[in-house]
């Protein structure tokens, strides 16, 4: 595994953001852990966080690419802060946009986005939290796509639950399926699993908890179903 792959998951963890315990989650699942991306709520933890998006970015997709899109509301600071250290580490300078959730009729910014104007010709990298059903991308790539001729390079989410979406694949992987670009993850819950296991951060009542959750609710090339 990765050094930032590690790092993430530690950081992750000592930020509160991944919890271990038992969550209701929208789905009416009821699951052993939760992850919540709004538990960064100071510079430094989004610089960092920015420079973890910048990294798996990189190694996922290189940097063949113009735009970040960040689907509101989460997705606005995500793309913000991994825009920055995108150019802090790598020295490319690329662009954010976000879609509002309410148009803006009025002021010289008004229309359906923040940040830059989509461009016929730009390629652009989506940037989320955590899919867990697809919906967000159901609601911004038609609106990304009817915007302007771009190419979507692919997804970038925090973490993959690697549990299933509305059949036996990944939500992740029926985004891929539904909308023919790739989709990528810093870290999949798998990975989080063994490295804090190895690390003994995780109790052996809590891994088996996770392991029955993944029986009932894992993808279907999930190592822990």
């Amino acid at each position: 595994m990765e050094s930032y792959k590690k790092e993430f998951i530690d950081f992750m963890a000592d930020c509160g953001v991944l919890k271990f315990g038992t969550f209701t989650l929208k789905s009416g699942r009821i699951s052993p852990f939760f992850m919540n991306a709004g538990g960064y709520d100071n510079g430094r933890q989004l610089r960092r966080l920015g420079e973890f998006y910048a990294k798996a970015i990189h190694d996922r997709y290189g940097d063949d690419f113009d735009v970040l899109f960040g689907p509101a509301y989460k997705g606005i600071p995500l793309a913000v802060v991994t825009a920055e250290a995108f150019y802090d580490l790598y020295g490319k300078e690329v662009r954010y946009c976000s879609d509002r959730k309410e148009e803006k009729d009025h002021g010289a910014d008004k229309g359906s986005f923040l940040g830059t104007k989509l461009k016929d010709g730009d390629r652009v990298i989506m940037i989320e939290d955590v899919t867990t059903s697809g919906k967000s991308m159901e609601e911004t790539v038609p609106k990304v796509r009817n915007a302007a001729d771009v190419e979507i390079v692919g997804l970038m989410v925090s973490l993959d639950r690697a549990e299933k979406g509305k059949g036996e694949n990944s939500a992740l992987e029926e985004v891929a399926q539904t909308y023919g670009f790739p989709t990528g993850a810093i870290v999949s819950m798998p990975e989080v699993v063994e490295y804090l296991s190895k690390e003994g951060r995780l109790s052996p009542e809590m891994i088996e908890q996770i392991r029955a959750y993944y029986r009932q609710y894992g993808a279907i090339n999930n190592p822990l179903r």
